[in-house]
């Protein structure tokens, strides 16, 4: 008797990823007969390899994408005040973008300041961002959020122009690996740039993982130096604030492997999502940045997300919604030193309630794809 149920099409399958292949075998295997897990071969031949792909003279491999934001933070932080830091920095970023950013912040001990964003592609509204500044401001994080590309280039004249040319940028490109736009990479556009190898991500590790990239060669002695304990050299702590962050060998091993994908994965995510544009209801809104986009995410605007989302449940259709709270209502943040731009955060609000993320990944099938482009127009018509 055959079984017409049919099976979820999954937010994402990493059990479909090609990562049992003889080379990552054979890559993995020789890690572990080398015995040399940290600090090594692997790692140093992944970041000079990762840091020609976006542009940069340097990369930093760390332990996690938070970890890189912690380091690029403290590093902009010291620059800025001198080995202790600098006592009441401001961060300027948005409230949209899961918490990474806040989370850094207060681990560092900087105040976040949030503006808001586009309703487009809910990235940085720049003209925000501007509003928020203050002479306490050391940086602003601009976060590529859902591998769509923040202008950059123009977020730095703004800057200039309002008299903060000495306020960094620091990328966030943890959603945007190998995002191409008109100016160049994500992650060689600003001062510092930080990436996640999360699993999920564009180009994921087996397991956690995270780099830092720049073409200022104080900041990578700053991060490379913080990232081991403040080390000038071993056992000796020359800067505050340091910690104890690497990419491990293994890892590095399986990225440099699945680096020679990335384009063609990010272009299979572009299709999806091109697909999505081109098949949803007029009701509904797919979210993509007009600069270029890597497609980390597939996330569509609606005003019925609660019905959509079951809708799309009992089609078998898994969804998520990415990010469900902005960061200056997290409850357990409440109390934390915050502002929030005099432009309000409208546009934010106005945004958190209607977000859904639909499946976007490469091993995602075309069957699968039209799936969900039928149950979103078969919801249009209910």
């Amino acid at each position: 008797m055959t079984n017409n149920i049919k099976i979820n099409v999954p937010m994402n399958d990493l059990v479909r990823s090609d990562t049992s292949h003889d080379e990552t075998v054979k890559a993995v295997t020789e890690v572990i007969r080398s015995g040399w897990y940290l600090n090594g071969p692997r790692n140093k031949f992944f970041t000079k390899a990762f840091a020609a792909r976006i542009g940069a003279s340097h990369c930093i491999g760390v332990a996690n994408g938070t970890d890189a934001l912690i380091l690029a933070i403290r590093a902009v932080t010291v620059k800025a005040g001198g080995t202790s830091g600098h006592s009441d920095a401001e961060i300027v970023t948005v409230a949209n973008a899961g918490g990474y950013t806040s989370t850094a912040c207060h681990v560092v001990g900087c105040v976040p300041v949030y503006c808001d964003i586009e309703a487009e592609d809910q990235l940085m509204l720049i003209s925000s961002a501007i509003s928020a500044l203050s002479d306490r401001t050391v940086a602003i994080v601009a976060t590529h959020l859902y591998g769509g590309l923040v202008d950059i280039k123009r977020l730095r004249h703004e800057l200039d122009q309002a008299g903060f040319g000495n306020v960094l940028i620091i990328e966030d490109c943890a959603q945007a690996h190998g995002l191409d736009g008109p100016d160049g990479t994500a992650g060689s556009l600003g001062d510092i740039a930080t990436f996640s190898f999360y699993p999920t991500k564009n180009l994921g590790a087996m397991g956690d993982g995270g780099a830092v990239v720049t073409n200022n060669s104080e900041l990578a002695d700053l991060v490379g130096s913080l990232r081991q304990y403040g080390w000038t050299e071993k056992y000796d702590i020359a800067t505050a604030g340091g910690m104890n962050s690497r990419l491990g060998e293994m890892q590095a091993a399986i990225l440099s492997i699945l680096l020679k994908d990335l384009d063609a994965d990010n272009a299979r995510r572009r299709n999806i999502l091109d697909i999505y544009a081109k098949s949803v209801p007029s009701s509904i809104k797919v979210v993509r940045c007009p600069r270029g986009t890597v497609g980390h995410l597939a996330v569509i605007l609606t005003d019925q997300r609660n019905a959509l989302r079951a809708h799309l449940s009992a089609h078998k259709i898994d969804t998520d919604v990415h990010y469900p709270i902005l960061d200056v209502d997290q409850s357990g943040w409440r109390e934390m030193p915050h502002r929030v731009a005099p432009t309000g955060l409208d546009v934010s609000r106005q945004s958190v309630n209607k977000l859904v993320s639909l499946p976007c990944f490469p091993c995602l099938t075309d069957a699968e794809v039209a799936r969900v482009c039928a149950a979103l127009m078969s919801f249009s018509e209910l």
